[in-house]
């Protein structure tokens, strides 16, 4: 087995690295403290014009086409920096992506090519709705047909970028007979769409810089053309890219985490206490080895789910396992940062603080831990059966 990384993927991981490091690491306090949007909008035009909003989308669409391991790599660096940058980047590859499976040819020339070259902020990926979040088949969210047209009604929440898609992907019950999860339709909504609403901003414990917002359909009209793959048949899509976008948010806790255990590391080697620097002494040392251990398991378990995901081989399990594993290895990274740190680590003088924020929710979007505990044990039992 050979973990090296191709001459492309080390190119892309450098690149994301770099411009993280000069573009996004200083702005992103700031950006944090709700400092100027025109430098997040300006830095995300910046990572479309790298190739990094198509990173798994053909060329002919305007992708990069470097497959879902440069993907991971590439958001993980991003995270190191900008946890806020990293979930929109990650989102807008997502919302690439299903346009690229599901979509009719007309629609892949339209929709993709503008989210990869930058000409949309971004593309939104509307799915939960405030009573359908970790059981997404239970939306109520309608779509009925009228002529040459679809209407919308209902609403979506934590819809990430909402404030500034170019376009959203919707999903909605267009056969409320079904059975739970059958009558589910899929369509591409463009903004400024005549009863699409952009509702309120929400105000969030961290990744403030990446706008979160309800959307509502309020007799919204669609043309029948904005149908999306066959009618009735859009929940497994949902389910599909879902398995790929917890690649792109377990990537984006390594990043946070690793971000925090570098910091306090090496705050540890300059900070004194009793006579000694505290690296010296054994409980900061343990703590240190540990995390960086679970932090490199997570990294494996990521790089498996790309790589079966990028041999066009079952990845679900893989991904609900990296997912889980590396939102929470993170989450505890960012708190051992934070303990090392001590006291500072508690104050905005240092960014431990925005780290441990900013991770909080690796372990709650794109499926709760408990959800994955749940998928991996299903794919378990199915396959011992």
């Amino acid at each position: 087995m050979n973990f090296d990384l191709s001459e492309e993927q080390r190119l892309i991981q450098e690149t994301a690295r770099d411009f993280a490091t000069a573009e996004l690491e200083e702005a992103a306090a700031e950006l944090d403290r709700g400092g100027d949007g025109a430098i997040f909008l300006a830095n995300l035009n910046k990572l479309a014009e790298l190739g990094f909003m198509g990173l798994n989308i053909r060329e002919a669409y305007g992708g990069s086409e470097a497959g879902p391991i440069a993907f991971s790599l590439a958001i993980t660096e991003i995270a190191r920096a900008c946890a806020s940058t990293a979930v929109t980047v990650s989102v807008n590859n997502m919302v690439a992506e299903v346009i690229q499976a599901l979509a009719s040819e007309e629609q892949k020339q339209k929709y993709i090519g503008a989210i990869c070259s930058g000409e949309y902020a971004a593309g939104a990926f509307a799915l939960t709705e405030p009573g359908a979040g970790s059981d997404p088949a239970g939306m109520v969210t309608s779509a009925v047909r009228d002529g040459d047209h679809w209407v919308l009604n209902g609403s979506k929440i934590f819809i990430t970028s909402g404030v500034f898609a170019g376009v959203f992907v919707v999903w909605a019950v267009t056969d409320p007979k079904a059975p739970k999860g059958k009558g589910i339709s899929l369509f591409l909504v463009e903004a400024g769409t005549k009863g699409l609403v952009v509702g309120k901003k929400e105000e969030k414990m961290g990744q403030h810089a990446s706008p979160t917002n309800e959307i509502l359909f309020q007799d919204c009209r669609i043309p029948a053309s904005a149908l999306m793959g066959k009618e009735n048949d859009g929940f497994r899509g949902a389910v599909a890219e879902l398995a790929g976008g917890r690649i792109g948010i377990g990537s984006l806790a390594l990043g946070v985490g690793l971000a925090a255990i570098d910091k306090a590391t090496r705050y540890a080697r300059e900070r004194a206490q009793f006579g000694r620097k505290i690296s010296e002494f054994q409980g900061i040392q343990w703590k240190i080895a540990d995390t960086y251990t679970e932090l490199e398991a997570a990294r494996l378990l990521l790089m498996h789910a790309a790589f079966r995901k990028e041999q066009g081989r079952p990845f679900a399990k893989a991904a609900s396992m990296a997912k889980l594993f590396a939102t929470e290895a993170a989450n505890r990274a960012c708190y051992e940062a934070m303990q090392m740190f001590g006291g500072y680590g508690y104050t905005r003088d240092f960014p431990i603080e925005r780290y441990a924020r900013d991770v909080r929710v690796t372990s709650i979007y794109e499926g709760t831990s408990e959800i994955q505990r749940l998928i991996i044990a299903r794919e378990i039992l199915g396959e011992l059966s």
